[in-house]
Parts: C-alpha cells; structure tokens; sequence
C-alpha cells in the first residue's frame, strides 16, 4: 500500500470512528456535546495530515504513550513484566514533558492518543494535563483498580478522557490473572463511573481460553448494562512461552466471525480490534504508518511490542521522531507488510527488528526483550 493510500486508509478509519463515538454516546448529552466538538477538531487534523502527506511526510492519527511502568498487580503474562519493565521509574518524563508532547501531536495532526502503562492513572499529574487538551482524545487503557473520587469527577468534567477498563471475562477468568478480588473492585469502579453517566470502555487480552466467554452474549449484555460503549479486543501475545494460549488460524477465523455478528447485533456498542485484520492496512501499522509508541522515558518506538529506540522526545521533535532511521528502515525494508502467521508482525518477526537494531549509531534498546 502506497503513502497515499494508506493516507487515506487511515482518514477513512478515523471517520468512522467518529461517527461510531456520535452513535454510542448518543443518549450522553455531556459526551455527545464533546463528541462534535472533537469531530471539527478531526477534520482538521485530517487537513494536517494531508498536508504533510503531500509534503512527503506521513503523519499518523494515533499515538501511544506509556506514562509509567509501575502497576500494584501481578497479572499472568504481563508483557511489561516479562520483559523486566517494572520496577524503574527514574529518569521519567515530568507532566510538563508530556503536555508538550500532546501538543507537538496535536500540531502535527495526530488526533488519538492511548495513554498506557504500567497503570497510567499512577500518574495523575500527566492525566490532569491531558485533561487540558481538549482537541485530542485519551483512551486511559487502566486496571481499574484505581480509579477514585478525584478521578471519577475529572473524568465526568473532561469527556477527552475515557477509561478503559481491563476485564478478563468474568469473575473467575478476571481474578485467576488479575489477582483475587480484582473483578469485585472494577465492577465497583464501573458502577461507580455508571452513576455519573461517564462513558468508559472494556479491554479483553483474547486467548484460546477465554475467546468463547468473552465473545458470548451474557460477557457483552454485562457490559453494556453496567455502562461500557467499547469493547477492545487486544490478541495474547506468547512472552511468558506459553503459545498453547495465543489464537491459531482457525481460532482468529472464528473470532473474525463472531466479532462481526457482534457488530450487527450490538449497534449501542464500539467494538474494536487489535492487531485485527492487517491485510485490510497493507499490513502492520506500527513504526508511524498508523501509530507509534512513546515510553515513559521519552523513548520512540516502533510498538510497544517492539521496544528499540534511536530517538527521544527530550532530543528530538516528534516531526524528527517520525522520520527516523529506525522507523524509516522499518517501512522500507518490508518487514511491516512481510507476510506472517497473523497476529503481532512485529513480535513474529522480532528477530529481523533485533538484526537491524545495531546499525543505529546513537541508538538504545530497553530492558523489555
């Protein structure tokens, strides 16, 4: 897929992610206000984006940003565990540091902004300033577990933050990797966010042992009554060796399948999906064609799943950061839109990223592979 094309891939999906965000929070007067609100702000940034884009630039509308890599749980098959990112949070970027960052993003075009961790909402100070930026959205990807009166009061007051909730599927699925008592507390949390009328969003790690549950119609009617307008579905990763969990072929069918009946039967809801179908794209998005991710260091990488940074937001703007050896070597050699077994391109070919790691002077890799 050419620039151009993936250009307008992207304006494509950004739109109708809009109007699916008009339809489900159609009954919320505060969101539905913001929505259209942020629906102007897009149509800039789209405008943003086609500019550079005929600049030779491409500028994607999605940015990752892990604020932190400290978390209070323990969950089975943590990546950032498994790959020793907890337990160092020095030399972190200050809340002024992000603030900039969100706003050189926004200058740029980028309209999506998915806050990560860790646990994200360890960082109130960032999460009060993003409330500031009123022309992005912040999907807050959050355990739940701590989630308060501060924080449910923010997030009723600035409709650009939206939780998103980590459930497993139910109580027993939840706490066997969460830890116990964990599902008891974000169903609180969730009717604690539900009592205000605050739209929030569920995150579902989707293995072969949890797909029929929390694709079954008794997971996504609780959801929905407790008051979740987004399901995001996010593919098991096989860190920690155990691959009889990770999708097959046949199970990502089935699942493809299933998530369309879904999205017919369950018009009050967004369903996302990641990776999701990568032929559609050309392939993966990561390393700036549709997204890259930002560390809680300030280093730029390709993915979360693919921690190797030659730049750093403290050194370099993120229009530099976009053009990047790294990144640039990435999309051109073909190894994002490389065939693959399905699922993360990026962890299935981590060993092609590792050979090309050492040819960047100057670069770094972390501690997470």
């Amino acid at each position: 897929m050419d620039r151009f094309a993936l250009e307008s891939y992207l304006a494509q999906g950004v739109e109708r992610m809009v109007r699916d965000m008009i339809r489900v929070a159609a009954r919320d007067p505060k969101t539905s206000a913001f929505v259209l609100k942020f629906s102007a702000e897009c149509m800039k940034a789209s405008k943003k984006r086609e500019r550079s884009n005929r600049n030779g630039s491409h500028v994607p509308p999605f940015l990752i940003c892990s604020l932190t890599e400290d978390c209070p749980l323990h969950c089975a098959g943590c990546y950032a565990r498994a790959n020793h990112c907890h337990g160092s949070d020095e030399n972190n970027l200050s809340a002024n540091e992000w603030l900039d960052v969100f706003n050189q993003a926004a200058d740029c075009g980028i309209s999506f902004i998915l806050l990560a961790g860790g646990e994200p909402l360890l960082r109130r100070d960032v999460v009060f300033s993003a409330a500031r930026c009123q022309n992005l959205f912040f999907p807050i990807f959050t355990n739940g577990t701590v989630i308060d009166d501060e924080y449910t009061e923010l997030f009723d007051k600035h409709r650009n933050l939206f939780p998103v909730i980590s459930i497993e599927g139910g109580k027993a699925s939840t706490d066997g990797r969460r830890g116990s008592g964990v599902y008891d507390t974000i169903m609180d949390k969730m009717t604690a966010l539900q009592k205000k009328r605050i739209l929030f969003g569920a995150s579902v790690t989707v293995t072969k042992a949890n797909m029929d549950e929390v694709l079954g119609e008794e997971f996504i009617s609780m959801l929905r009554d407790k008051g979740c307008r987004a399901v995001f579905y996010v593919e098991y990763v096989p860190v920690d060796g155990r691959d009889e969990l990770a999708p097959d072929e046949a199970a990502r069918a089935s699942f493809d399948a299933r998530l369309a009946e879904l999205r017919k039967d369950h018009n009050e809801l967004l369903f996302v999906s990641f990776p999701g179908d990568e032929h559609s794209s050309g392939g993966c998005l990561s390393a700036g064609r549709g997204f890259f991710h930002i560390n809680s260091h300030g280093g730029a990488e390709p993915c979360p799943f693919a921690p190797y940074s030659d730049s750093n937001v403290r050194d370099k703007s993120l229009t530099e950061i976009m053009e990047s050896r790294l990144f640039a070597e990435l999309r051109e050699l073909g190894v994002l839109e490389s065939e693959h077994n399905g699922g993360c391109v990026l962890f299935e070919k981590r060993d092609v990223i590792r050979s090309l790691f050492p040819q960047h002077s100057g670069s770094e890799k972390t501690d997470r592979t």
